[in-house]
């Protein structure tokens, strides 16, 4: 690591845990590139589908609680 790249390290532990969760969130977008429309519309178009299922009674919901108990059963083996 670069004596540049340590000192910013430095400084960055020092901010508050709100402006650090902030900066990373913006360099995590900056790596990220600019959003593709495709792919914002095609998630749109899934969870409206999925919305669809659910409220029309094709599908049953599962509580978030299950959902975690079963991966992590899954997880353990």
């Amino acid at each position: 690591m670069s004596t540049v790249v340590a000192e910013i390290e430095a400084k960055i532990r020092n901010l508050s845990l709100e402006d650090r969760a902030e900066l990373i969130r913006a360099l995590i977008a900056d790596l990220d590139g600019p959003a593709d429309a495709d792919v914002e519309r095609a998630w749109l178009e899934e969870a409206q589908r999925r919305h669809r299922e659910v409220a029309g009674g094709k599908v049953q919901a599962v509580p978030g609680e299950q959902v975690f108990a079963n991966l992590r059963s899954r997880l353990k083996r």
